[in-house]
């Protein structure tokens, strides 16, 4: 009986669980509360178990059905792995690449990889974005990229693969005619939250509403880093930088680094990671660009 079990009624068993009821099921996969109720009905006498306690209002899981819903969404999971790798090897080799990289990504390693790829794969067009945050990740959830590289943006989304790429260490900076660069470090939050931090944000809905390293109340937005960069240079303010883009600025005395107190503003590193849709995984061309991007942490 065991072995008559398919992967619909798993599938079944998981919407059930996450919906809280038969009904909700039923609307998520789009069938009626009675074809979910017997699909379930089934499963539970094939397996010899009851996986929903039905004796109140709602369904609830059995301590048998709690036990098999991680191993549920297991094998529902390596099924959809199975199914997009099979898709991706039926393709063959994308017609086109889309790939949306974060801003943080070290320009001279983007370029490199970008300069082997059209050597490789001549014949292969290349679409690429230069984003932040949240507009990195939105073009690949919403399938017009087949591969992202996010590293401002913390969110690691659930729905995507995920592989890390390397480090690219961060320093927070200020002119050296701005106040906070002649003060004792380090310098406390409070002192820096008195002057205007300059930080990177992007026009996603991803970020909506959402503040990621602020600490100061006086905020100016920017949305292109190389403004963020030209603004911390003439002394409008202080903010996080890549040290990549910075090492110059810092050799020469343009900008000065600066070192706050414990607190939730990235200056240390971002970690960048190649992510892209579980059921759309990229295909050869896009498997050796990501191969590409991996490298040795940037010093």
């Amino acid at each position: 009986m065991l072995d008559a079990m398919s992967m619909d009624q798993l599938r079944t068993f998981i919407a059930a669980a996450d919906e809280g009821s038969f009904s909700a099921a039923g609307r998520k996969l789009r069938r009626a509360q009675s074809v979910v109720s017997q699909t379930l009905a089934n499963l539970e006498q094939q397996i010899g178990l009851s996986l929903f306690d039905r004796s109140g209002r709602y369904p609830q899981l059995t301590d048998a059905g709690r036990a098999l819903l991680a191993d549920a969404r297991l094998a529902a999971a390596s099924m959809d792995g199975f199914k997009a790798k099979a898709r991706t090897l039926a393709e063959g080799l994308e017609a086109e690449l889309a790939v949306a990289v974060d801003v943080m990504y070290p320009i001279a390693a983007l370029t490199e990889a970008v300069r082997s790829f059209h050597q490789q794969f001549p014949r292969t067009p290349l679409r690429l974005y230069v984003e932040a945050l949240g507009a990195v990740v939105e073009p690949v959830l919403d399938g017009r990229c087949r591969i992202g590289v996010i590293g401002s943006f913390p969110d690691l989304p659930a729905e995507c693969g995920v592989e890390y790429l390397l480090t690219v260490p961060a320093v927070v900076v200020v002119a050296p005619t701005h106040a906070l660069a002649a003060l004792p470090q380090p310098i406390s939050r409070v002192t820096a939250a008195e002057y205007v931090q300059l930080v990177l944000t992007d026009r996603s809905q991803l970020t909506a509403g959402r503040d990621f390293g602020v600490m100061s109340p006086q905020v100016w937005r920017l949305a292109d880093l190389g403004a963020k960069h030209a603004f911390l240079r003439a002394g409008l303010g202080w903010g996080s930088m890549p040290c990549h883009m910075v090492a110059d600025d810092l050799a020469r005395g343009a900008l000065v680094a600066i070192e706050l107190e414990a607190s939730p503003v990235r200056g240390a590193a971002f970690s960048m990671h190649a992510i892209y849709r579980k059921d759309a995984p990229p295909g050869p061309a896009g498997r050796w660009f990501v191969a590409q991007l991996k490298g040795k942490d940037q010093g």
